[in-house]
């Protein structure tokens, strides 16, 4: 991973606003309705390019592939994965929700998870289909020959968030069905770096699933929990490079009220104990942004590189670049300049046609992400 060493560098968490006519066939195709395969294929390859072109010119650094082939950043699985060919998967209900139902009426947090096709586990688990991977690398590569950019990730589901989204009716146990994830998506992990590309690993289960899939849980019994996944992941990342991978925490990517979400600094302990050199994080949204704090008096495992979300993905508030600055210098003053990649709190559009902020929002989200990075260099440096 490049780190910055003359500037502030800039990246993002993964998905990014699809065309509104890819979205019409990749809906067709998640919901068994009739499409043109070919005709899909070849419209994510220019969604792909123009995604690539489009980060290069709004000033984000480390980019990817939008995520545009993909109908949501955990289920996609279910199509490379076997033992998801029947089955339902419980519904999800927050805890943070729960406490509102008025705001639930008018939420569009069940929507997206409605938008989602979610098949249960019944049966045992390998990777059986690469061809889906193999084309999303392909595409980002010739992407990136049309708009060359400082470096590329590829971004993956972890053990955890699929067994979050994606329920167990044929394992024994939890751990039984996280274990199985895991030795399946190695492979998966291990293509993305033999590619060349950085892998992003997603890893919304180790703070979003406290308040949701282990709501009932104690601190104590989540913090085994996730220790579990940490350690389930570093297994399947065992052939990974730690330079060459980061993990994106997560809280939901949903505006809601998070009054339930897990303080980082009583999960960083163990955060930190994943062998992947970034952490992406959110540190931009009213319930994180002052958790840049917990930082003090961390030290932070040799190597390790922060990537603090600095702009909101759930709003369509355009941050100012001043605050931008302000938000990275406030982690830059307390980890080092060099450890730090300013980032976005989620992805902008987790789910294939649902996003909470508009499109073109969101690209002037991400230029002034770069333009605050630009502030924030002039002034550590």
């Amino acid at each position: 991973m490049k780190r910055s060493l003359e500037r502030i560098l800039t990246t993002h968490t993964g998905s990014l606003p699809r065309p509104d006519d890819l979205i019409t066939i990749m809906r067709a195709k998640e919901f068994g309705e009739s499409y043109d395969p070919a005709a899909l294929g070849a419209r994510v390859k220019t969604a792909v390019a123009e995604t690539v072109r489009k980060q290069v010119d709004a000033g984000v650094d480390v980019v990817n592939d939008g995520e545009m082939g993909k109908p949501s950043y955990a289920t996609y699985v279910k199509d490379r994965l076997s033992g998801f060919e029947g089955g339902k998967s419980a519904p999800i209900i927050a805890g943070d929700l729960t406490d509102f139902p008025s705001f639930i009426k008018r939420s569009v947090v069940d929507s997206s998870v409605a938008a989602m096709k979610r098949p249960a586990c019944t049966g045992p688990i390998t990777y059986r289909d690469a061809q889906g991977l193999r084309t999303d690398l392909d595409n980002l590569r010739a992407g990136l020959k049309e708009a060359p950019a400082t470096e590329a990730f590829v971004s993956a589901a972890s053990p955890g968030v699929v067994a979050f989204f994606l329920g167990n009716e044929y394992y024994k146990t939890h751990e039984a069905y996280v274990r199985a994830i895991g030795e399946a998506m190695k492979t998966e992990y291990d293509a993305i770096v033999a590619a060349g590309f950085v892998l992003q690993v997603d890893c919304p289960d180790l703070a979003m699933s406290r308040h949701i899939q282990f709501k009932d849980l104690s601190l104590a019994q989540f913090r085994q929990t996730i220790e579990l996944h940490i350690d389930v992941l570093n297994h399947a990342l065992a052939d990974v490079p730690p330079e060459q991978s980061r993990i994106h925490l997560c809280w939901g990517n949903y505006e809601g009220p998070h009054h339930h979400d897990v303080e980082i600094k009583e999960i960083l302990d163990i955060i930190l104990k994943a062998r992947p050199q970034g952490l992406s994080y959110e540190a931009s949204n009213p319930r994180h942004a002052h958790e840049w704090a917990s930082f003090k008096g961390v030290k932070l495992p040799d190597g390790k590189l922060l990537i603090p979300g600095v702009i909101d993905s759930v709003t369509n508030f355009v941050e100012h670049p001043a605050l931008v600055a302000e938000r990275i210098c406030n982690i830059a003053g307390v980890v080092g300049r060099e450890n730090v990649m300013a980032g976005s709190d989620c992805g902008f559009a987790t789910v294939a046609g649902v996003s909470r902020v508009d499109g073109a929002i969101a690209w002037a989200k991400l230029k002034a992400m770069a333009d605050g990075a630009r502030l924030a260099s002039a002034r550590l440096w």
